[in-house]
């Protein structure tokens, strides 16, 4: 059960933004592939599925977002920002949280990620540790 929801001045860790482009949208949807479904697929092979019109790379990228948004209370705002980062759902629950926010400013070049939201992510990764056991 998740009660992080959204401390206050935290990046909103809960929220869904889009993250497919619309050709992608629309080679997912001719191939009756629902988005949350490709979590179990080979990056490759979606891929050649595809008709290499969404790269290795991409649909490999869009495993890992897809893996990292159903990490109970995480959206898929931040799974895509973690997942351009580099970052796996392993990553997410291994991790250290600090480098895991670190890794997202990093790459987008400024703070998006504050403390708030480095504490927030830790408090989730412990909610994730307590389940597990």
């Amino acid at each position: 059960m998740n009660n992080v929801q959204a401390l206050p001045g935290a990046f909103p860790l809960h929220e869904d933004r889009n993250f497919l482009s619309e050709s992608e949208w629309v080679i997912f949807k001719l191939l009756c592939k629902p988005i949350d479904a490709i979590a179990d697929e080979d990056a490759e092979m979606l891929s050649a599925a595809s008709g290499n019109q969404v790269s290795v790379q991409r649909c490999d990228e869009l495993i890992r977002i897809v893996r990292i948004a159903q990490l109970p209370g995480l959206g898929d705002w931040i799974a895509r920002l973690l997942a351009e980062a580099g970052f796996s759902d392993t990553d997410l629950r291994n991790r250290d949280a600090a480098e895991l926010t670190g890794g997202v400013n990093t790459k987008a070049g400024y703070h998006i990620c504050n403390e708030a939201t480095t504490r927030a992510l830790h408090a989730l990764q412990m909610q994730w540790k307590g389940a597990a056991l």
